[in-house]
């Protein structure tokens, strides 16, 4: 039997205080350094199929081959983040997986009855959809589509964990 996700190489959490959650993932968790993608552009966002211009900063890092993502908005638009906040919950948000295809697996899912709750594209072009699997038992899952840019700073971030000393929280691309 095929499965419908590839295998889960990213745990997400929204966080009502960035920095703080840098702080306790670095210090308590020894994981970093966090590379910051702040007021990530987006060329195209859609949440619940209508526009919305989300302001929002994620933080990335790896924990083995795990990635940890760190999400923060900073505006009160519609998004999955804020309905997230606004539920009450926070922590674990959504769990990640890499696709070949956002578009081709979106359509093999509607069948399913599986539909976005946000999906779009970066500026830089990389890809994803947010798949509204949170009812029951809870968390989402994210398609992240393949692409040179996105693949190569998954690297990038990976082999900066694997040489991480602890010493700073942070890092930037080469």
């Amino acid at each position: 039997m095929q499965r419908n996700f590839g295998p889960v190489m990213q745990i997400a959490w929204v966080v009502r205080d960035l920095e703080a959650a840098i702080e306790h993932w670095t210090r308590v968790m020894n994981v970093g350094p966090f590379f910051l993608f702040e007021h990530v552009p987006f060329s195209e966002l859609l949440f619940r199929g209508r526009p919305s211009p989300v302001d929002m900063t994620a933080a990335l890092a790896y924990s083995g081959e795990t990635q940890i993502e760190l999400i923060y908005q900073h505006n009160d638009v519609p998004s999955i983040y804020s309905e997230f906040l606004r539920g009450g919950r926070t922590g674990v948000q959504h769990l990640g997986v890499m696709t070949e295809s956002v578009d081709r697996d979106l359509e093999r899912l509607s069948s399913q009855g599986v539909e976005p709750a946000q999906s779009g594209r970066t500026a830089w072009g990389a890809r994803f959809a947010y798949l509204a699997t949170d009812h029951d038992p809870g968390g989402m899952i994210e398609l992240i589509e393949h692409g040179k840019v996105i693949d190569d700073a998954f690297r990038q971030i990976r082999a900066a964990s694997r040489s991480w000393d602890g010493r700073t929280r942070t890092a930037r691309f080469a």
